[in-house]
């Protein structure tokens, strides 16, 4: 029995077709990184930096709220921390050999987690902002 000797093809043409496409959670991931610096920074100055004494009241608040851009920033904000975080835990457990079935019942908590955080969090942000 002879041994085959395989020859793979290393140059840049063919490491590039090898490469597998990104996929729908990695863009995700980037792009609501990328998001979170955006709207964290918004955040932090509109609600810290440039009020008077670095802290806005509740009434002060709920009145910044009401305003559409910024309930709309704010819901934003709020979608892409959980998407961020829910991506990331699964991330680190696919790191850790999480795979198979396992891996689908996790990915599937971790998604009903993510929507029921959303909804919870755009029902409390709703409230707050027009109900109080």
């Amino acid at each position: 029995m002879a041994t085959q000797i395989i020859k793979e093809d290393f140059s840049e043409a063919s490491r590039w077709r090898r490469r597998p496409r990104p996929t729908f959670a990695w863009l995700a991931q980037v792009v609501s990184g990328v998001l979170l610096l955006v709207l964290l920074t918004v955040h932090m100055v509109a609600q810290h930096f440039v009020v008077e004494g670095g802290l806005r009241t509740y009434a002060d608040v709920v009145a910044w709220i009401r305003n559409p851009i910024v309930f709309a920033t704010e819901a934003l904000l709020l979608i892409c921390v959980t998407w961020h975080g829910i991506a990331g835990v699964h991330a680190v457990l696919l790191d850790l050999g999480l795979r198979g079935r396992a891996e689908r019942i996790v990915a599937r908590a971790l998604l009903d987690l993510a929507v029921a955080t959303i909804l919870y969090g755009l029902w409390l942000l709703y409230a707050i902002a027009f109900r109080s």
